[in-house]
């Protein structure tokens, strides 16, 4: 499988805020969290990101094609949270997901622990996550009645 990552740049927040547009948007309609689905966001707010020196943007690519997208965030303690991540829905399914997380994990090796939230009425999200090797924390939180957000660590 021909996937790699690629450290993104200011330049790219529009093409970062078009393909989250397109990957979050089932979610969107599903859910209706308009304050917290990333489809919602501005071109400003994605700009941002690059501005904080804790966080770390990949564009993840298959066969030199622009695919998803996945964000680092860095704590002190030596944790890294995995804090976004997409793949393109026309490109899901296809083991991209667990390529560009272990690729990006390769990237930390003073990583001591590894952090994230997800839908938890999503299985295959969760599914995803504990294939590779994330557990369940218990930091989860209600976003709206049918949505929560459930905590993984590794």
């Amino acid at each position: 499988m021909n996937v790699h990552i690629k450290k993104a740049t200011v330049e790219d927040s529009e093409k970062i805020l078009e393909m989250q547009v397109v990957a979050y948007k089932p979610l969107l309609e599903k859910y209706e969290d308009y304050d917290t689905n990333p489809a919602s966001e501005t071109l400003e707010s994605v700009q941002k990101r690059f501005s904080f020196a804790s966080i770390d943007q990949y564009l993840i690519f298959a066969n030199n094609e622009s695919i998803g997208y996945i964000r680092i965030v860095h704590h002190d303690d030596n944790t890294f949270g995995l804090s976004q991540m997409f793949i393109l829905p026309a490109f899901q399914g296809n083991g991209y997901a667990q390529a560009a997380i272990s690729q990006v994990e390769l990237l930390y090796p003073n990583a001591e622990k590894w952090i994230l939230r997800t839908i938890k009425q999503e299985s295959k999200l969760c599914h995803l996550y504990e294939k590779m090797g994330y557990k369940l924390n218990g930091h989860d939180r209600n976003i709206k009645q049918g949505m929560d957000l459930v905590g993984y660590a590794k």
